[in-house]
């Protein structure tokens, strides 16, 4: 191995930009290893990875839903790695691994909800969203931004949830109905907080940690989970195989899972339920005790078949529909 190839890692980060930026300039500044690293989707990288495989150019991957993963892993384009310290992590991060044959460890999680921006909505008196029931309202048309389930995770998140929840022809039902009042598809589920907190919308439908980061900056947000019930992610970390970097991929993925790698989402506002026990969790981070959760089935969703399957249904039958 050359001494070029020993000082760098090649990764692809899915979770919030200033976290994947904070990880790769701390592991660096410790360790001397230089991160090559881009931030895009999950659905997105998913593809690149699949267009890879012949002659891959990642070393790791991390952050984001777990589901695309998983769909990774089955199509065997991940390396099986199962951490020393499996032991300083939650049950749930732990299942991932169980899941995966060890190719796809549990990073975080986070719930599905809502945030809304209370200013927009009192301006144009509108009530706060509580439940699935009410998106739907005729009210709320043009109002609702969501993620496209093509190249988010996010989005692909929501679908399947519904689909568990309602049923899947009830869900795509009620799809067609939250398309008439949504006014965009943002390519990455992360797009919705920021315009929330800025009154660009009214409201957004992603994960609750990143509309909580506004509103802890005093932006006039508030968030809702569900009353019905709602899903969940499980963010995933993964190395790929025929890495070209393998060593520095390992440390990385070590450090990424450590206490102090963990710590960082928080520490530039993704609060996120970190998977590391060992660590005191931010206090800003949304208790997930008072969400009503759906036994949110990732082996099934996590399939690849199952994942093209849904989007499909939904580019044919929701997307196509006018507005």
């Amino acid at each position: 191995m050359s001494t070029s190839a020993q000082g760098v890692v090649n990764a692809l980060c899915s979770t919030d930009g200033p976290w994947c930026e904070a990880a790769a300039a701390e592991f660096t500044r410790t360790t001397g290893i230089k991160v090559n690293q881009a931030h895009k989707g999950t659905g997105e990288i998913a593809a690149q990875i699949r267009a890879e495989a012949a002659n891959p150019k990642t070393d790791l991957w991390w952050g984001g839903t777990g589901d695309p993963f998983l769909q990774v892993a089955e199509q065997g384009l991940l390396d099986a790695y199962r951490p020393a310290y499996i032991n300083d992590l939650y049950d749930w991060a732990v299942r991932q691994y169980a899941m995966s044959g060890n190719q796809v460890g549990g990073f975080y999680t986070s719930t599905i909800g809502f945030g809304f921006n209370t200013e927009v909505l009192k301006k144009k008196k509108l009530a706060e969203p509580k439940c699935w029931a009410d998106l739907v309202k005729p009210e709320y048309r043009g109002e609702i931004e969501i993620s496209h389930p093509a190249s988010s995770g996010t989005a692909y998140t929501i679908i399947a949830g519904l689909v568990q929840q309602m049923g899947e022809d009830e869900a795509f039902e009620y799809l067609k109905k939250l398309h008439k009042n949504t006014t965009t598809y943002t390519r990455s589920g992360q797009a919705q907080a920021p315009n929330v907190a800025k009154g660009e919308v009214a409201i957004g439908v992603s994960f609750l940690f990143g509309f909580e980061k506004w509103r802890f900056e005093k932006y006039p947000v508030k968030t809702s989970s569900p009353c019905e019930g709602t899903g969940y992610e499980i963010g995933g970390i993964a190395l790929v195989k025929g890495a070209r970097n393998k060593a520095n991929a390992l440390k990385y993925y070590d450090f990424l899972m450590s206490p102090a790698g963990q710590s960082l989402g928080a520490k530039v506002g993704s609060l996120q339920t970190p998977a590391n026990k060992t660590l005191k969790p931010d206090p800003r981070i949304p208790s997930s005790s008072s969400v009503k959760l759906i036994k949110y089935d990732f082996e099934k969703y996590g399939k690849a078949a199952e994942r093209k399957r849904l989007i499909d249904r939904w580019t044919r039958e929701v997307e196509s529909l006018p507005r």
